[in-house]
């Protein structure tokens, strides 16, 4: 599955979400889940690539400020999250994550540090699709294991970028001004 295929699929459980007014999760698992066991390795593939390529200082502090605090796993909840916004806010957001200042439910939920664009079941949706196919829990990953090649020691080395204190209020204004005025307002 090349990375365009990707997005067609998140795109297509994006659709299918909002017109059978179901969670995006449970779409993306039934549609996965349609999809020959291969394609199922291949979406988790290319979801680990979008996802680590989020795992940066600057992506992690936006998700600080927007939930009021971010530990690991909420931040890979939080780039799942982003995954699930689909191609043009996911492009935006690894672009400058400042700019989910101006995403719809980041602007309605500001200062109330809900988690909004947190979404844990996104994670989990291949293995969720070959579960429902095989009825086995454990399928997944022992396909997963027998797919995925042998990592180059360090391939997944992400450079973070430039750590920063998030609790450094004018630090945070300073890299991500209009997340952090939309969050704590003007005059922090």
């Amino acid at each position: 599955m090349d990375i365009d295929t990707f997005w067609n699929v998140i795109e297509a459980a994006r659709a299918g979400a909002a017109s059978a007014d179901k969670p995006f999760d449970e779409i993306l698992v039934n549609q996965l889940a349609d999809r020959p066991r291969q394609e199922i390795l291949e979406y988790a593939e290319r979801f680990d690539e979008v996802h680590d390529a989020l795992y940066r200082w600057d992506v992690w502090a936006a998700a600080y400020l927007i939930g009021g605090g971010c530990s690991d796993d909420s931040f890979m909840d939080f780039r799942a999250g982003v995954i699930a916004l689909g191609r043009q806010w996911y492009e935006r957001v690894a672009a400058d994550p400042d700019s989910l200042a101006g995403h719809p439910e980041v602007v309605q939920s500001a200062g109330v540090h809900d988690e909004v664009l947190f979404y844990e079941d996104v994670n989990y949706a291949a293995s969720g699709a070959f579960e429902r196919i095989t009825g086995d829990a454990d399928a997944f990953y022992e396909a997963w294991r027998g797919f995925h090649r042998a990592d180059p020691e360090n391939k997944h080395a992400v450079d973070m970028g430039e750590d920063f204190d998030f609790d450094d209020d004018s630090e945070m204004s300073r890299r991500l001004p209009l997340l952090a005025a939309l969050i704590h307002g003007p005059t922090r």
